[in-house]
């Protein structure tokens, strides 16, 4: 297919006739992509015959750099679009010789970027572009003059991201003094990631109440990026969420990147029911299930009920099964129905019809053996729970009937409408996007004209996988601070650029590799070759040159149990043993601080200390506790001041005697 697409494309140009297709645009733009496929170019080339292609990429050195890093061989492109630096030829400098001719951080963690800036090389003529459009300029890099503030030294940040624009090597770095008040790169260790975010909290609260020359900064000019944003959401949300908009600590906050079936109770609920048929449906799964306030809400169910309902299905015997049926599918049906739900359920029933059993009936009703609690006007949760388990039964008898896609569709909204009752708007938007999600499946299937009979194991996954496809109604930078993942296309400049998660094999992240990859043997991988560790270290320099005035790192430095120091991730080390080099040592120390383990932590309260919170009420117990260990001090030197010569000397005789006859342990 895509050799026909250029073949028709390459056709139409040589032929100069009109567009192959009405419906090929005017214009396409791609902006900042740092990586695209080859046979993607390829297209876009074939494709500018016909119309105007704009590519925006951000590229972080102005002058020729892809022969600093090796695999350079692979690269030999007679154009080159960007200069030399000062006329040196890098391809005929070796490799062990390019320190001094480049930027160490470019060439640790620019490959998937020379690679991609090479490639487009051979694409792109900026003689002819120049030549067709009127541009003044096609590669815009930043001035030194566009930097300058006020006629001040530059922030360290921004000589970093200086240096790198300019190919810079180490050895013509040079020493402006660096303010001990410039935090434009900063370093936090903490214990763990809950102190990485408590820490953080108190950070940027310092950062908005500062008062600089320039713009004020706003919550939704910073970005905090993690490498798992689904590990962090929960501790995202206990951290930031703990004030409300009437304290002054409250800072509005917004998580993106989160995965649907990660992030709501009700998508957990619905992927256990997609799985009922394999699964043992345990009393505490049920529980769980009747703890979503959607499903309680659909039959009724009040939070204080909860609990006497979890007592009543115990004390009834429900262990595990829905019903014998349930367990036959299950291999299991010797096991019959006893102590599955519908066994629990109709014990409950019988015994609110029956009550308590008199004295002297030994034989239950029907085999039934009643279970007396049920009773009283809170008898309705057993009515309740009896409808919950008719419908769970009604589901997992039609989950083992594979049906067309259309078929699974009905099944699924009906099983959505019987089961769950949106409370809030969070419910509401789940629902609308498992619908939106299952329309976008149906109609894939019905474009591909696929009618065939599908189990459940396979639409299941269809339905859900297509809530995971990216989409332009995901919010990003909606208004307050940027929770997200380190992914592509982060490279968007903010104010401040927040990385948090910067743990040693935590980051660069690890990818399984597979058998059949062939592109991961020794000597077969080649330059556009896509690989996760050159992902991460090119989203490392994307977050150092995006940031505009803080460059905040933070990782768990210190561990939670014995205080050992834990080293940082490789690509921080490289950062930190860079401006080390670079300016000093000490430059590093004074931007790095070790936090205690607790946010309690006295040290925060003690006079001069460097450290920063605005945890008002840690510091209000730590000066009730010294009020009391003053008071406390005092009343002893004042009891000692009372007691005579004599009488002292005789305690202490009276103590030592006392501590002579008792036995040492």
């Amino acid at each position: 297919m895509h050799d026909r697409v250029l073949a028709a494309l390459e056709a139409a140009a040589e032929d100069a006739a009109p567009r192959p297709a009405a419906a090929l645009p005017r214009r396409v733009v791609l902006f900042g992509m740092t990586h695209v496929p080859l046979p993607t170019l390829q297209l876009l080339a074939a494709l500018s015959h016909h119309a105007q292609v704009l590519l925006a990429i951000p590229n972080p050195c102005r002058f020729h750099w892809a022969d600093i890093l090796d695999g350079r061989e692979w690269l030999r492109i007679t154009r080159r679009r960007h200069p030399l630096r000062e006329g040196r030829e890098l391809q005929d400098v070796g490799l062990d010789a390019m320190h001094l001719h480049a930027h160490p951080l470019l060439a640790a963690w620019g490959r998937q970027a020379r690679d991609f800036v090479r490639q487009l090389d051979a694409f792109d003529d900026a003689e002819q572009t120049r030549a067709r459009f009127p541009l003044a300029r096609i590669d815009l890099f930043d001035d030194d003059e566009d930097d300058a503030h006020d006629g001040a030294a530059p922030a360290l940040l921004v000589q970093v991201q200086r240096h790198i624009r300019d190919l810079t090597p180490l050895a013509e770095h040079a020493h402006p003094p660096v303010p001990a008040a410039d935090r434009s790169i900063v370093f936090h260790l903490a214990h763990s990631p809950v102190r990485e975010l408590e820490i953080l909290h108190d950070q940027l609260l310092a950062l908005l109440a500062r008062e600089d020359a320039g713009k004020p900064l706003r919550p939704r000019d910073i970005v905090v990026m993690v490498p798992s944003i689904d590990d962090f959401a929960p501790a995202i949300r206990a951290v930031f969420g703990q004030y409300g908009r009437h304290d002054a600590r409250h800072i509005p906050f917004d998580i993106a990147d989160l995965s649907a079936r990660a992030s709501s109770p009700l998508m957990s609920a619905v992927e256990w029911l997609l799985r009922i048929r394999h699964d043992r449906c345990r009393l505490s799964d049920l529980g769980a299930l009747l703890d979503v306030p959607a499903i309680a809400a659909r039959f009724g169910l009040a939070e204080d009920g909860l609990p006497r309902l979890t007592r009543w299905m115990s004390g009834a015997g429900i262990r595990w099964g829905l019903d014998a049926a349930h367990r036959a599918g299950l291999g299991l049906d010797a096991c019959g129905e006893q102590n599955s739900a519908l066994f629990g359920l109709r014990r409950m029933l019988m015994g609110y019809a029956t009550g308590r059993p008199e004295a002297g009936i030994d034989a239950p009703f029907a085999g039934i053996e009643p279970y007396d609690e049920v009773g009283g006007l809170d008898a309705e949760l057993a009515g309740a729970l009896a409808r919950l388990v008719e419908r769970l039964i009604r589901w997992q008898a039609d989950s083992r009937r594979p049906a067309t896609p259309a078929a699974w569709a009905g099944r699924l909204r009906a099983l959505l409408a019987d089961l769950v009752h949106a409370v809030d708007d969070a419910d509401r938007q789940t629902l609308a996007a498992l619908d939106d999600a299952l329309e976008r499946w149906i109609e894939a299937c019905d474009e591909a004209r696929f009618e065939a009979e599908l189990p459940l194991d396979v639409a299941a996954e269809a339905w859900l996988s297509a809530l995971e496809t990216p989409a332009l109604d995901k919010r990003f930078r909606a208004g307050g601070v940027t929770f997200c993942t380190l992914m592509p296309m982060r490279a968007i400049p903010f104010e401040v650029v927040c990385l948090l998660g910067m743990n040693d094999g935590d980051y660069p992240r690890r990818s399984p590799r597979s058998d059949f990859d062939l592109m991961a043997l020794p000597g077969q991988q080649r330059p556009g070759d896509r690989a996760r560790r050159d992902d991460d270290r090119q989203l490392m320099l994307e977050a150092l040159l995006s940031a505009r005035r803080v460059l905040y790192l933070s990782w768990c430095g210190f561990n939670v149990r014995d205080n050992s120091a834990q080293p940082p991730s490789v690509l921080v080390a490289q950062l930190r043993d860079y401006l080390a080099a670079g300016w000093s040592p000490e430059v590093v120390a004074e931007r790095t601080r070790a936090h205690p383990l607790q946010p309690f932590s006295r040290r925060y309260f003690e006079p001069g200390t460097a450290l920063l919170t605005y945890a008002r009420e840690w510091r209000a117990a730590h000066v009730d506790t010294t009020r009391a260990e003053t008071t406390r001090a005092e009343t002893a030197a004042q009891a000692e001041a009372v007691v005579a010569p004599g009488e002292q000397a005789a305690a202490e005789a009276a103590e030592a005697a006392s501590s002579a006859a008792r036995p040492a342990r």
